[in-house]
């Protein structure tokens, strides 16, 4: 029991007392309570070989970094996350717990000790390179590639035949460059032999394309990579489906780092063990008609496609450029109901994200998912290239893009023609 003396402020009593409290809470340290965090958040991009700049799988490696780490995670920057959804609307959310910054922070700010070796978990495991782990197959670009030292690179259309002599149903699939460092992102697409793509399970509303505008294209979409987001692991009973005789083409955008490099991009797929239950489909749609005018600031920017069978939508990946500024999806039900299914009121295109639903998303016929994308094409976009002038639909960096990849299952279970 504490008696309170009336020479001593209640102020400084509380005080004192909240200083014991703090002198009492354990100092953490690397070993202990900072190395599970970032094995399990961080590891998986901050390991020898793979895209971020410093490893940070030992205390040797992370102590450096003590006060970057800190900052970054103070400042909620990193590991890099942007949908303001609740947690555990997304399985891939990346967030820390509250608890969680808290443990990195106070190891900084108190010297950032090591502790107990002895202390020190298991490092995870990774097969070399892949994080799908070992894949059934592996389909790589005939050649390398020679990315010059300077200039502006067109994308690369790479066609690769798969060889298959019967058909495959894909669990797991991930593109590996060869050159990460000259890599910005790859679209693999799926060209089945002799017919034209298949029809989606939805039609674009928004925009209304011109007539006689439509482009065949290079294929289904059924991979990417770019900077935040790459493999794809589909739940049990479930998987995309490559046909017997299927070419694969790969979409490359290189850029220039001011040396010449040689890179041969690769596919990595794991084969499902049985016939899935459910087909994923993995699709794209997009406006590329506007226009940004110079020195605007929040310019909105539409897109929207309407379901003609029931679904249910496993992830969403919005996509601009330098000058996207925030992204916000909307599903309209046939009821009129509406319901906001993702938003990214900050969007950063250092770090593209497909945003994995932890619950897919049911999806009637007759629903309308709705895109709005918002950009700032003003001076004070210090991303921003040039806003000075108007902005198009382009693929370089310095024009724009408004582009939502989607990955769903028709609910219609897959026939048993199908599977064999």
């Amino acid at each position: 029991m504490i008696r309170l003396s009336p020479a001593i402020p209640c102020a400084a009593i509380f005080a004192l007392l909240a200083l014991r409290a703090t002198q009492a809470a354990p100092v953490p340290t690397f070993s202990k309570d900072v190395a599970p965090i970032l094995y399990s958040h961080c590891a998986s991009c901050h390991r020898p070989g793979d895209i971020a700049p410093m490893s940070l799988l030992t205390y040797e490696e992370a102590r450096p970094w003590a006060k970057s780490i800190r900052e970054q995670v103070s400042l909620g920057q990193m590991p890099p996350w942007h949908s303001v959804d609740a947690r555990g609307t997304f399985s891939n959310d990346r967030r820390l717990t509250a608890a969680e910054k808290e443990t990195l922070i106070q190891w900084a700010t108190t010297g950032a000790s090591q502790g107990n070796p002895k202390d020190l978990p298991p490092a995870p495991k990774f097969i070399e390179g892949w994080e799908i782990g070992t894949p059934d197959v592996v389909l790589s670009m005939a050649k390398p590639f020679e990315v010059p030292a300077t200039g502006t690179i067109g994308y690369q259309y790479v066609t690769v035949p798969t060889n298959f002599t019967e058909d495959r149903w894909v669990q797991a699939i991930e593109v590996r460059p060869g050159a990460r460092a000259v890599v910005h992102h790859v679209l693999v697409f799926n060209r089945e032999p002799g017919v034209q793509p298949r029809a989606e399970a939805f039609v674009l509303v928004t925009p209304k394309p011109p007539e006689h505008s439509k482009p065949a294209g290079p294929g289904t979409l059924i991979a990417t990579t770019a900077p935040g987001t790459n493999a794809m692991t589909f739940e049990p009973g479930s998987a995309i489906r490559i046909k017997a005789g299927s070419s694969l083409v790969f979409q490359i955008h290189y850029t220039s780092n001011g040396k010449p490099t040689a890179d041969r991009t690769s596919v990595g797929m794991i084969f499902a063990k049985q016939p899935p239950r459910q087909e994923i489909r993995t699709s794209a749609f997009y406006n590329p008609f506007f226009t940004l005018p110079a020195g605007s600031d929040n310019q909105q920017v539409d897109s929207a496609i309407q379901f003609n069978q029931d679904v249910h939508i496993t992830a969403l990946f919005p996509h601009t450029h330098l000058r996207g500024k925030s992204w916000q999806y909307q599903l309209v039900y046939p009821d009129g109901r509406s319901e906001a299914v993702l938003s990214v009121p900050k969007y950063d295109f250092n770090w593209q994200t497909y945003y994995v639903f932890a619950k897919p998303l049911a999806v009637p016929k007759g629903s309308r998912l709705e895109a709005t994308a918002h950009y700032d094409n003003s001076e004070a976009n210090r991303w921003n290239p040039d806003s000075k002038v108007d902005v198009h639909w382009g693929e370089q960096t310095w024009q724009e893009m408004q582009y939502s990849g989607i990955t769903y299952f028709v609910d219609e279970p897959v026939s048993q023609e199908t599977k064999n």
